[in-house]
């Protein structure tokens, strides 16, 4: 069944809300939609005494690393770590309190080409049950292809069957973002919640354009229940108005 997942969104040491297609390397053209006055320990340390499990804190860019420590600390072995994960720093992050790494753009060259060896070194470095592959995604060509670098480069690795079913052989959970619609809260991308839901059988988690709470119950219908979702921009914690926190926790605490 569908459940909410949390998320920490770090992005030079604050914790904030961003529109995902906006991100760039020299930081131009940047639209924030909130931006915290609370740190991250603040967000995990209630995660944590809500019982939200499997949420996720994203280092967008450096300058983030003491903020994700201070948020792992606070909630040990609930939080997922994403944002310039390669074998070197790996299990340095998880020796800190993530229960897993989240990877994308080490998997990729330079040129956007997938690297199968790095992803077996990733593996090798800390055993697939503390992997989470991040396949975050942008449309093309009528499905949808990986994008890399804060999701501004789309890779040569198209989302589809054949891909899923390869890489989740790899790893213990799926994060998905459809980068197109994060931050936007214009609507989820239901072409994409149906399509995991009918391809992914790990745990997976979808994150972008949510606008309402009943987004949690059409993730579900169109998933069968298979896919969970994140919620940033849209949620009160955050500074929007179109869902309650409080909801949430409460749709998790009826589901489970």
């Amino acid at each position: 069944m569908t459940l909410f997942r949390p998320c920490i969104d770090l992005h030079a040491g604050k914790v904030k809300q961003i529109v995902g297609s906006t991100l760039s390397d020299d930081g131009r053209g940047l639209q924030t939609n909130f931006e915290s006055d609370q740190p991250a320990g603040y967000y995990a340390a209630l995660y944590r005494q809500d019982a939200l499990g499997g949420g996720h804190v994203i280092k967008l860019g450096p300058h983030n690393d003491s903020a994700a420590r201070q948020a792992l600390a606070a909630y040990p072995g609930g939080l997922q770590i994403g944002g310039g994960i390669r074998p070197d720093n790996a299990a340095a992050w998880l020796e800190a309190g993530a229960s897993h790494v989240i990877v994308t753009s080490w998997l990729f060259d330079d040129q956007g080409h997938f690297r199968a060896e790095r992803l077996d070194a990733l593996r090798a470095e800390v055993g697939q049950q503390h992997l989470v592959l991040d396949l975050s995604c942008r449309a093309d060509s009528g499905g949808w292809r990986v994008a890399m670098h804060r999701w501004q480069m789309r890779t040569d690795l198209m989302l589809n069957g054949p891909t899923l079913a390869e890489l989740t052989q790899y790893c213990d959970e799926l994060l998905i973002h459809a980068a197109d619609v994060e931050g936007k809260c214009q609507g989820i991308d239901t072409d994409l919640v149906k399509f995991l839901g009918a391809q992914v059988d790990i745990p997976v988690t979808y994150a972008g354009g949510v606008q309402s709470l009943q987004d949690l119950q059409m993730v579900h219908d169109l998933s069968a229940g298979k896919v969970d979702l994140t919620i940033g921009s849209a949620l009160d914690l955050f500074g929007g108005d179109k869902v309650c926190y409080r909801d949430c926790v409460a749709w998790n605490r009826q589901k489970v």
